[in-house]
């Protein structure tokens, strides 16, 4: 199954390396976009359920590292979360 990683820049100008189980974080994000928070929130832990769905329909398993990479994200997100106008950026999809 081929993974993905993505790199995104938080609000604050850090950036972050993160991880898919799977190519569908593709159609979710695109590289070189803004979302606001929420929104990419949102992308992102749609993407990962279907990328741990998958390991699971192919594995029998779930996938805990894309699990594990929704918390980082949501856990992130947090910081910036009374901020209105706090917005991610996608650098790039690799």
């Amino acid at each position: 199954m081929p993974v993905m990683h993505f790199r995104v820049q938080w609000p604050d100008g850090t950036e972050a390396n993160c991880y898919s189980p799977s190519t569908v974080v593709g159609e979710f994000l695109a590289a070189g976009e803004s979302y606001a928070l929420s929104e990419f929130v949102e992308r992102s832990r749609e993407a990962l359920q279907i990328g741990s769905e998958r390991v699971r329909e192919k594995y029998g398993f779930a996938c805990s590292a894309a699990m594990d990479q929704l918390a980082q994200i949501e856990q992130q997100a947090e910081a910036f979360s009374s901020d209105p106008l706090a917005v991610v950026k996608v650098v790039e999809l690799l």
